[in-house]
């Protein structure tokens, strides 16, 4: 397999000592360099072999002592037993200036950061499961004197692994309300840490936070709508996270979307009306008929799901091939064509649950929709039921972040992402409908 090598900028000038080492069991080498030295049989430097590395100097006996180098603590050292992925790389120097660092890997490539007066550095995500690494670092002292160190080492091969799938579709469109949906195959239970592991980049700035519903779903969802016509790229760095007890992650998750344009559905029982508002602005105001007593339309905010034109639909007393259909409920909730009931929408509800509408606005509608559209009902006596639906837009700004295991908000741009404190961001400007949801409209 081809070597992939991630250098992180030098600070100092001068030569790069390469080295090529590689031992399943792991090796470290030390070389020590002085201002205006050069190598020579008279005064060579040589490295041992181990889980630390030592510097040996041979020279004339009238030679002064020479300025010993900047120390430099690579972990984890070299070691036969197996690093933990999930620490990652450190490096350190605390008598000098770490100049560059190198990382050769057959793997994922490695990216870390220094610290601000450079005496550490540390990279930036988990490393590879089972994946051999060569880290090479030069420090330099405030003599000019240069240390340069290549440690070898190998991590563990787990006894337990997980897997992520993402649901959203590579370069696919969706609607404003769309969340990031990842499933993972095993419970998590250090959830900070794999929330952690995640980078967003979107064309246009967003604020939002992670939410777990349950051990094996996370969904992240933006403070308010997404912006329309905007581009979300997602990485998961899940390999090498440590997710429970023995248990990581052995793969890096990407994956690159659309969100089109802002369609926004709103509903009133009591009304018998929808507006829909397309890209900021009400294009349609519709009749409709929702359920009727007993079979009331839910209230919440939803998400449509999916359509099909048309879709079978069976329950007491009816078995039809219903033309035009959006649903936005698990239980089978839809706005559709209901030719059968024109006479009776805008003035009485007389559905199974569904919104009906007339043949053509159902194919208006249905033409505009995607999965992610927001759609809201609101005015019934009955309320909304968590999970049926992506209802993820039922919970307030609060609630959200009460389900990420930070705590923390994550700001998203076309850099990348980065957790942030919630009461640092700026005041939301959001207003219902065009813009967020309704807070507590699900009961």
């Amino acid at each position: 397999m081809r070597a992939i090598r991630s250098t992180i900028s030098a600070l100092a000038a001068g030569a790069a000592l390469t080295l090529a080492v590689t031992a399943c069991t792991g090796s470290t080498t030390t070389i020590i360099e002085r201002p205006g030295s050069t190598q020579s049989p008279g005064s060579t430097a040589s490295g041992s072999t181990g889980t630390g590395g030592t510097a040996t100097a041979t020279a004339s006996p009238s030679a002064k002592p020479s300025p010993a180098g900047p120390a430099v603590t690579i972990t984890p050292g070299a070691s036969a037993a197996g690093a933990d992925p999930s620490k990652g790389i450190t490096v350190s120097s605390p008598n000098g200036q770490l100049a560059h660092v190198t990382v050769s890997t057959s793997g994922d490539p490695v990216t870390g950061t220094f610290a601000a007066d450079r005496s550490s550095w540390h990279s930036t995500w988990a490393l590879n499961i089972a994946q051999s690494y060569t880290v090479t670092a030069i420090a330099v002292g405030k003599d000019g004197v240069r240390t340069t160190k290549t440690t070898t080492f190998r991590t563990l091969q787990p006894t337990g692994t997980f897997s992520t799938h993402i649901f959203e579709g590579f370069q696919q469109t969706y609607g404003v309300g769309m969340p990031i949906m990842l499933t993972f195959s095993s419970p998590i239970r250090n959830k900070a840490a794999v929330e952690r592991a995640i980078e967003i980049k979107t064309s246009k700035r967003v604020f939002g936070a992670w939410y777990w519903d349950g051990t094996q779903t996370l969904e992240f969802r933006p403070r308010d709508y997404w912006p329309a016509h905007s581009t979300v790229s997602f990485t998961g760095h899940f390999d090498g996270v440590q997710a429970a007890p023995g248990l990581y992650g052995y793969h890096t998750l990407t994956q690159t979307f659309n969100i089109g344009d802002s369609v926004i559905a709103v509903a009133s029982t009591r009304t018998h009306r929808t507006q829909i508002y397309v890209n900021g602005k009400k294009k349609y105001d519709w009749p409709v008929s929702t359920g009727k007593t007993g079979d009331d339309t839910p209230n919440g905010s939803y998400l449509t799901i999916e359509k099909a034109n048309p879709v079978r639909m069976t329950g007491p007393g009816y078995d039809l091939l219903v033309p035009w259909s959006v649903r936005f409920t698990f239980s089978g909730d839809y706005y559709h064509d209901a030719y059968w009931s024109t006479g009776q929408q805008g003035f009485e509800n007389v559905s199974h649950g569904c919104v009906n509408l007339s043949p053509a606005n159902a194919e208006t509608y249905y033409k505009l929709a995607v999965p992610g559209d927001p759609v809201t009902i609101k005015g019934s006596p009955r309320p909304g039921t968590w999970d049926n639906g992506w209802t993820v837009w039922f919970l307030t700004w609060s609630q959200l972040l009460k389900g990420s295991a930070t705590g923390q908000a994550v700001s998203a741009g076309p850099s990348g992402s980065q957790f942030v404190s919630p009461s640092g961001l700026p005041k939301s400007e959001a207003s219902y409908p065009l813009s967020t949801a309704e807070p507590g409209n699900d009961i």
